[in-house]
């Protein structure tokens, strides 16, 4: 091994001291990464509606135009959630208009359960077009024993998406629910 003037000056424990503390650096470094990498991630879908990420408005500032578009609902309960939803039906409007339906959902258990929604629009790139105005997805919901709630969108499709040339032969979006148990219910 080659006697360098850098490893004479350094007594061995220094070194490895160093290379403990750098590697413990990066450790922290890391692990800080991976607890901001989801936020990072949702914030970058929820400007951009990568992945199928919708926005949300206060209302449609831009109007109504003559495009029709066919909105389809979907809906999924993770098999730890004994629920039963029952997707809104389909519903065909002009483009820009604000429209509301609701998805119906029901615990099936003999006991309070909690649960939560997350969603998800295709075709992908029409996410940035849907915006929503009123949900109930990432916010917890207890249903009771047996209990039935309504759970209302009110939404409307940005007339912006008729310039989008991407789109331009798109006629259907889907907006996809996945219910699944709360943390909180320690599942």
């Amino acid at each position: 091994m080659a006697d360098t003037a850098a490893s004479r000056s350094m007594p061995s424990g220094n070194r490895n001291k160093g290379v403990a503390l750098a590697l413990g650096v990066l450790a922290v470094g890391m692990v800080g990464l991976a607890f901001a990498a989801v936020p990072l991630y949702q914030m970058f879908c929820s400007v951009t509606g990568y992945g199928g990420t919708t926005q949300v408005a206060e209302a449609n500032p831009k109007g109504v135009i003559a495009r029709e578009m066919t909105v389809r609902f979907d809906s999924n309960v993770d098999k730890t959630l004994p629920w039963t939803v029952k997707p809104a039906s389909p519903i065909t409007d002009k483009i820009g208009t604000v429209d509301t339906v609701t998805y119906v959902a029901t615990n099936n258990s003999d006991k309070p359960i909690t649960g939560q929604a997350i969603f998800n629009v295709a075709p992908d790139l029409a996410g940035v077009y849907f915006n929503k105005i009123e949900c109930f997805c990432f916010t917890e919901q207890t249903l009771q024993p047996g209990e039935t709630v309504e759970m209302p969108i009110v939404f409307f499709v940005d007339p912006d998406l008729a310039d989008d040339r991407d789109l331009a032969t798109v006629k259907d979006i889907t907006l996809s629910y996945t219910f699944y148990a709360s943390d909180s219910e320690g599942s």
